[in-house]
């Protein structure tokens, strides 16, 4: 190969773990071709490093199955907002939901397909709420959703258009179409019905059971009666 000239434009890949990661452009002279070619080499591994840090660090608060966040990130997040609504006086919506008579769907057409309809629920939920709000896999067929500044009637809608498009879900497994599915919803809001993350799970939690007792496919609230339970 033939040496650079002087003031000859130098472009040097910046090679990582993963192949490359950059260019690196400089207008150099023959003296500094080797000090440069060490310099990439250096910024290649440590941009290299930044890149897998970021990876790891993605991996540990994203669920690998629906892509949303997990349960850690929730928790970490969650005491966030509620100490901005606090500062702010703004309300938040948590909601817990769940997909409804799961464990015997998977029973009857496999884990696979259960699979299947969990990454369309996650894809349905990221599709549903903003860039704001809070959207994450709690565990199993378990999901929770923060609506950052939202009342309770705002709250309401929301579940209803959700509820309805994840009636209309077509999921396919094996390319054959699954039997569609419902949510069963519980709704806690910051600060009528708790002031700390625990608090607020926890009523959410209790009004989705709520929701399972009074027949599924429905959003119940937290501290309303069963027969105010109602249909999303």
């Amino acid at each position: 190969h033939a040496r650079p000239q002087a003031d000859a434009a130098l472009c040097i890949p910046l090679n990582a773990q993963d192949g490359a990661i950059g260019l690196l452009h400089l207008e150099a002279g023959d003296e500094v071709a080797k000090p440069a070619q060490a310099m990439a080499e250096q910024l290649a591994f440590a941009l290299g490093n930044l890149k897998l840090r970021e990876t790891l660090r993605d991996q540990s608060i994203r669920d690998a199955l629906t892509g949303l966040h997990n349960r850690r990130y929730l928790e970490e997040s969650l005491e966030r907002e509620i100490a901005g609504a606090k500062r702010s006086g703004a309300q938040l919506a948590v909601f817990m939901l769940d997909a409804d008579h799961f464990k015997g769907f998977n029973d009857q057409h496999g884990h696979e397909a259960g699979d299947e309809v969990l990454r369309a629920l996650g894809l349905t939920l990221k599709g549903a709420v903003r860039a704001s709000d809070l959207a994450c896999r709690f565990g199993g067929e378990e999901f929770t959703v923060v609506l950052v500044d939202s009342d309770a009637k705002s709250a309401r809608e929301w579940a209803g258009r959700l509820a309805a498009d994840v009636r209309k879900l077509e999921v396919k497994h094996a390319g054959k179409s699954l039997p569609q599915f419902t949510l069963s919803m519980g709704l806690a809001m910051y600060p009528a019905h708790g002031t700390d993350r625990e608090t607020l799970l926890q009523a959410a939690d209790f009004a989705l059971y709520e929701a399972k007792h009074s027949g599924r496919d429905r959003l119940a609230v937290a501290g309303e009666r069963d027969d105010e339970v109602r249909v999303a």
